[in-house]
């Protein structure tokens, strides 16, 4: 984890890319917007776009956190490979 802006934080790690996730056309205008305003930040990085499946298009960090914080199962929600990393990371 860290703290303070993305695109300061992939300067910091030498990245050239950050990968977003895009679920739909709102995803999309923020996303955008978020990286064209990293590009003011740290022109040098550049903002990859990946659509998701249909069947993931429901799901957000923010409903999985909250189903962590609410102690659910969060299986249905996340690959098998990352479910104890994310259940043990106290999101």
């Amino acid at each position: 984890q860290f703290e303070g802006l993305t695109v300061n934080y992939c300067k910091e790690e030498s990245a050239k890319y950050l990968l977003r996730g895009l679920r739909s056309s709102s995803d999309f205008d923020y996303e955008k917007t978020i990286s064209q305003l990293n590009h003011i930040i740290g022109d040098e990085i550049e903002t990859v776009f990946l659509i998701s499946k249909p069947e993931f298009s429901h799901i957000s960090s923010t409903i999985v956190r909250e189903i962590i914080k609410g102690k659910g199962n969060i299986e249905p929600f996340l690959p098998k490979e990352i479910l104890d990393t994310v259940a043990n990371n106290n999101l």
